[in-house]
């Protein structure tokens, strides 16, 4: 089997997938924007051949590459990257090179466009905000006027909780329009009164679930996009969610995929949504959930979510037990915020719960915070303790 993996060497903890393919005989082929010689040996040790082109960004380069590697190796069974930011490339390689393992272009925008996305959930039977893609700030003013302030806008097509804004009256929409990216489609939206948990987890070709964990964010993503600190951590896929997001993977090409779904928890009741618990649909990704959220479902879990999707793709299978054991916390602060605690205090008051603290790399940080500490906890009292004293702030 041959597998090109696009990017091995970034985020770090990348190499991971392709470790797994390689211990059990794929042939893993890599490319990547770092020399061969500054891969770190984790990812050199986990790739059985790599070709380093100047940007990956460069499509005729990576395409000569892809033709090089076929030229050598024979026929690619798989394309991947697990990296939103490469998604669109991974697709006009299967699209151009006929690979049939995945996504190709005609099937991107599904799952690309916040707009599509809300039509696919909504076909699955699922709520969603009232959204509007507007073509000027009249409809725009009109629609919030219809929906009531505050109302989000962000672009259709973009990444993450990038480029959001929350707005909360005419005078602020209108100020947004004057100045925002004018070749960017925005997409409108209202606001729902909830937080978010997700449905993650791999696949067989049959698109049956093989795994699946759930992040909370107790917090919001776009207020830690402005600055506040962020706050995630792993649990099992309640009963209800599990149910809309196993109706969710039937839309999508989803064979052999790692996925990453989006959903609101409705905090208070929202007319035309639902009740407080009640499950609204958000956005999807066709990739493995990103930051350290595979390893804190390995820590969760007790298993090895890189293995698992490996087996998918070799095997069709998974070999692995996996049951929930522990709560585990992504806590990310912020250099600019005054904590009532140090670090080294929480390292001394979490000894022996804490997995793992470092520095966030400053292209993560936005969606990470500064300075991150991974968490163990064995109840949710001993999660809501670690939560307020590493987030506790100065008065």
């Amino acid at each position: 089997m041959n597998v090109i993996f696009i990017s091995p060497n970034y985020p770090r903890h990348f190499y991971q997938f392709c470790e797994r393919l390689k211990v059990r005989g794929v042939n893993v082929l890599g490319i990547g924007d770092q020399p061969w010689e500054e891969l770190s040996d984790p990812c050199k040790h986990a790739i059985s051949d790599y070709r380093y082109v100047s940007s990956l960004s460069d499509y005729d380069a990576v395409y000569r590459t892809v033709a090089s590697f076929i030229a050598k190796y024979g026929r690619i069974d798989y394309i991947e990257s697990q990296n939103e930011y490469w998604l669109e490339t991974d697709a006009r390689i299967r699209t151009d090179f006929n690979i049939c393992s995945g996504p190709k272009l005609d099937a991107l925008r599904l799952m690309n466009r916040k707009s599509e996305m809300k039509k696919v959930y909504e076909r699955a039977g699922i709520p969603v905000a009232r959204w509007l893609l507007p073509d000027n700030l009249e409809e725009a003013v009109a629609f919030a006027k219809d929906v009531g302030y505050p109302i989000i806008m962000k672009p259709d097509h973009g990444m993450g909780a990038s480029d959001t804004h929350k707005i909360h009256n005419e005078k602020e929409l209108v100020s947004f329009w004057s100045s925002k990216v004018v070749d960017v489609i925005y997409i409108e939206e209202e606001c729902v009164p909830g937080h978010v948990e997700t449905f993650d987890g791999i696949t067989d070709s049959h698109r049956e679930v093989l795994f699946a964990a759930s992040q909370v964010l107790p917090k919001s993503l776009m207020d830690a996009a402005h600055g506040d600190d962020i706050v995630s951590y792993c649990q099992q896929v309640p009963k209800d969610l599990y149910q809309m997001g196993a109706r969710l993977l039937k839309e999508y090409d989803t064979r052999n995929r790692f996925f990453h779904f989006e959903f609101f928890c409705l905090d208070e009741d929202k007319e035309g949504l639902g009740k407080v618990g009640d499950i609204v649909g958000l956005e999807v990704n066709m990739r493995a959930p990103g930051g350290r959220i595979p390893d804190k479902m390995n820590y969760a879990f007790n298993t090895d979510v890189y293995t698992i999707w490996a087996d998918s793709l070799i095997h069709d299978k998974c070999f692995i037990n996996h049951q929930f054991k522990y709560y585990i916390t992504h806590i990310g602060r912020r250099h600019a915020i005054s904590y009532l605690h140090s670090d080294e205090e929480i390292l001394k008051e979490m000894d022996g719960q804490i997995i793992e603290d470092f520095e966030v790399d400053k292209v993560l940080a936005l969606n990470m915070g500064d300075h991150a500490f991974l968490l163990r906890a064995d109840s949710k009292k001993a999660w809501e303790h670690q939560m307020n004293y590493v987030l506790e702030r100065n008065k």
